[in-house]
C-alpha cells in the first residue's frame, strides 16, 4: 500500500497511456510544437531554439538570439471494462465501474532560448515537461485496491552549450535539473481481511479482534459490514543528468544527428497517511482494525533512475519546397525490474512491485512543404513501443500499450522576425489488457500489499493540440 504508492511513483518517473503523456511509459514525447507537427522526426532539422531538447548541437545553426515559447494540450479519451477483479481471497471486488477517470485536458508548457556568441559558440536554456500523468479512478472502482488516483508533475531546466568545429561538425552539451512531484492513493482491503479472518486458518486471529473490540467497549457486530480504509502518499525530489548532441552537416541540404539524454537519479522522499476513520461508524472498532493492520503514518523513500535515451536522425532538403526527416530513438527501460520500496523507521516489510520493463524503440518519419514564403506545412507519423511486457505486468497506473501517432502542423511567419507554430496529433493505442496480481496480502507479516488481482481492458486514444510563438532578435 504505501509501498505501492511509491512504486507507482517510480513507474511515473520512468515515463503513456495514462493521459498526461503520450510517449511510451510516462515520458511526455513532444517537447516542441514544431517537432510535434512532424511526429518528432525533426531532431536533425535544428530550425528553432527547441533544438536544445532534441539535439543541442543544432544551436550552432541558429543566428542571433531566438525564443520559442509554447504549450501542448493533451485531450484524452480512455475507457476501462473490468473482467473480474478480485480480493486476495478470490471474491469479486465489486464496486463501481471506472468512469471519467481521465481529465478533460492537460497542458504542458515549454520554453527555449538560444544565443549565438560567435562563429563557434552558442548557449541556450530549455524548460520543458519530461513526464506527466493524471488519473482519478475514485475510491469505489473495481481496481481500487491497486490504485485510486495518481498525479505526476515533472519539469526540467536544461542549460546547454554548442561548439561548431567546422562547416561539417558541431557538438552540444547540456545539464538537466529535473524536479518531480507525485501524489497517489489506494484503498485498503479491510473487507477482504475480515472475510479471511472469519473462518479457517484465520479464525483464531478474528476471534482475538472481537475480544479486543469488546474489551474496549466497541461493537464487534459492525465487523460484518466494514468498508475500505484508504491511504495517500506524496513525494518529491530534484535530480540531475546531462545530454549530448552531435550534428554532421554533409552539405547545405543534408544533416545527420545523434543525441543522448542520460538517466536522472532521484531519491523521492515523501509521507504516507492512512485513514481508517470510515471503515465503520464505531471509532473503537476502527482503531482496533488500524492497529491490527500494522499501518502507521510514516516517511517513505525510493531511490530510482529514469531511463536514458539515444536518438539518431536525418534531415534532407529535396528542393525549395520539400524536406524530409526521420528519427529512431532507443530508450533503456530495462532498468525497471522489480521494485523494492523501503520505509525507514518502521517494522513493515517491503512491497515488491513487479514491472520488469523492456527496452523500447520509437520510429518517426516527417516532412515539410513550403507552401509559400510565409507558410510551411508539416506532417509526420510515428510508431512507439510500450515498455510494459504483458498483461500480468500491467498496473492501472500505467495501462500502456504500443501506439501510432499521426501528426500535422504549420509554421506561419508573422514578420521576418516572428512566427507561430501550430500542430495537431492523434495517438491510437492498442487495447491494453491488465491481469495484475499483487503477490502480498493484508494478512502477511513480511511484506505489504492488498494481494488484489486487477483484470480488465483499457482502450485509449489521445488528441494533442499545440501552439507556440517564435521570435528572433
Amino acid at each position: 500500500m504505501q509501498r505501492k504508492y511509491l512504486s507507482l511513483l517510480i513507474a511515473a518517473a520512468l515515463g503513456a497511456a495514462s493521459v498526461g503523456a503520450h510517449a511510451s511509459g510516462y515520458r511526455f514525447g513532444s517537447q516542441s510544437v514544431a517537432g510535434q507537427g512532424t511526429a518528432d522526426a525533426n531532431g536533425a532539422e535544428a530550425n528553432d531554439a527547441s533544438t536544445i531538447f532534441y539535439n543541442p548541437a543544432g544551436m550552432s545553426r541558429l543566428d542571433g538570439t531566438q525564443i520559442s515559447a509554447g504549450a501542448t494540450v493533451v485531450v484524452p479519451h480512455s475507457t476501462y471494462n473490468d473482467t473480474g477483479s478480485t480480493h486476495f481471497t478470490g471474491a469479486p471486488t465489486g464496486g463501481t465501474a471506472a468512469k471519467d477517470y481521465a481529465p478533460d485536458a492537460v497542458t504542458a508548457p515549454s520554453l527555449y532560448v538560444s544565443k549565438k556568441l560567435d562563429d563557434k559558440w552558442a548557449v541556450g536554456l530549455g524548460l520543458f515537461v519530461p513526464y506527466g500523468a493524471k488519473l482519478d479512478y475514485g475510491n469505489t472502482w473495481n481496481g481500487r485496491y491497486a490504485l485510486s488516483n495518481i498525479k505526476l508533475e515533472a519539469i526540467t531546466l536544461n542549460p546547454s552549450v554548442s561548439w561548431k568545429l567546422n562547416e561539417h561538425h558541431a557538438f552540444g552539451f547540456g545539464i538537466n535539473a529535473e524536479f518531480m512531484k507525485a501524489e497517489l492513493g489506494q484503498a485498503v482491503d479491510v473487507p477482504g481481511s475480515i472475510a479471511a479472518l472469519s473462518s479457517g486458518a484465520g479464525a483464531a486471529q478474528g476471534a482475538l479482534l472481537i475480544k479486543q473490540i469488546t474489551a474496549l467497549g466497541g461493537n464487534p457486530a459492525l465487523l460484518r459490514s466494514v468498508k475500505d480504509g484508504h491511504g495517500s502518499n506524496d513525494g518529491k525530489d530534484w535530480g540531475w543528468g546531462f545530454n549530448l548532441g552531435y550534428l554532421f552537416t554533409l552539405d547545405e541540404n543534408t544533416r545527420f544527428g545523434l543525441a543522448y539524454r542520460s538517466s536522472v537519479s532521484h531519491q523521492l522522499r515523501g509521507s504516507t497517511v492512512w485513514d481508517f476513520s470510515q471503515v465503520t461508524t464505531d471509532p473503537i472498532v476502527n482503531k482496533v482494525l488500524e492497529a491490527a493492520s500494522h499501518k502507521v503514518n510514516s516517511a517513505a523513500l525510493v531511490t530510482l533512475r529514469t531511463p536514458e535515451t539515444l536518438s539518431a536522425n536525418v534531415f534532407h532538403q529535396f528542393d525549395s519546397k520539400w524536406a524530409g526527416m526521420a528519427d529512431v530513438t532507443f530508450t533503456r527501460n530495462n532498468r525497471m525490474g522489480n521494485l523494492n520500496i523501503q520505509f525507514p523507521g518502521t517494522g513493515e516489510g517491503d512491497e515488491v512491485i513487479r514491472q520488469q520493463w523492456k527496452n523500447t524503440v520509437r520510429v518517426s518519419l516527417g516532412g515539410n512543404y513550403a507552401y509559400n514564403d510565409n507558410l510551411t506545412l508539416r506532417a509526420g507519423v510515428a510508431y512507439d513501443e510500450s515498455p510494459v511486457k504483458s498483461a500480468e505486468l500491467t498496473h492501472p497506473a500505467l495501462p500502456d500499450s504500443d501506439r501510432m501517432q499521426y501528426s500535422f502542423g504549420a509554421n506561419w511567419k508573422l514578420s521576418p522576425r516572428s512566427s507561430i507554430d501550430l500542430a495537431y496529433s492523434y495517438l491510437d493505442f492498442k487495447d491494453a489488457k491488465i491481469n495484475y496480481t499483487n503477490q502480498c496480502n493484508p494478512l502477511a507479516t513480511g511484506c505489504t500489499g492488498n494481494g488484489e488481482t486487477t483484470r480488465g481492458l483499457f482502450q485509449t486514444h489521445l488528441s494533442l493540440v499545440g501552439i507556440s510563438y517564435n521570435y528572433k532578435f
